[in-house]
């Protein structure tokens, strides 16, 4: 919590705390999450559960976002939606009266990809258009190589992978089957 406080005193320009829920471990706690947003301009965001290697994943400890809606209704009243930008990943809401704001990161059960914008450099320098996606593309071998059109090089292999993207995943079987690495190798 000092950690927290310290980010809210200081200049940065936002706060975001971000939670994944899970049944059995901790959807008991997210009231007390959105009561962080009550004083201070924080944004709490919740994801749900996804799978990934090593994460022990299953349907049964997972939560979608409406359910976890449900949950801070019972306690806090209607919701009011907030405006999100074009790309979001996130569905931002508020509680009346409270100075931050909460959001939804529904990578299961809503499908964003299409509106996604997001990508990933790992930390063996290889490109992820896709969070969930099996491709990747090394940037570490180019950047590597002496050329004098590397810049070129670069963007050539960056367009051409970003063109590659799905614009929906296989939902979370598919992604289970997929996944080579544990989101702590990937980056977020």
């Amino acid at each position: 919590m000092k950690g927290i406080r310290a980010a809210v005193d200081s200049p940065l320009k936002s706060v975001k705390l971000n939670t994944v829920i899970m049944k059995g471990v901790n959807e008991d706690e997210i009231c007390d999450f959105v009561s962080l947003t009550k004083e201070d301009p924080i944004s709490v965001r919740f994801l749900e559960f996804m799978p990934f290697s090593g994460n022990a994943w299953s349907q049964r400890k997972f939560i979608p976002y409406q359910a976890q809606i449900g949950i801070i209704e019972d306690q806090f009243g209607k919701l009011q939606r907030l405006g999100d930008e074009k790309t979001s990943t996130s569905m931002n809401y508020t509680v009346e009266g409270h100075a931050g704001s909460i959001g939804f990161i529904s990578s299961m059960s809503r499908n964003f990809c299409g509106g996604c914008n997001r990508l990933r450099l790992t930390h063996d320098g290889n490109l992820k258009v896709c969070l969930f996606g099996k491709e990747e593309v090394s940037l570490r071998d180019i950047l590597r190589e002496p050329s004098p059109n590397r810049d070129k090089e670069l963007v050539s292999v960056i367009s051409a992978a970003v063109k590659r993207k799905n614009f929906s995943h296989g939902g979370a079987e598919e992604i289970q089957k997929g996944m080579k690495r544990p989101m702590i190798l990937i980056g977020g």
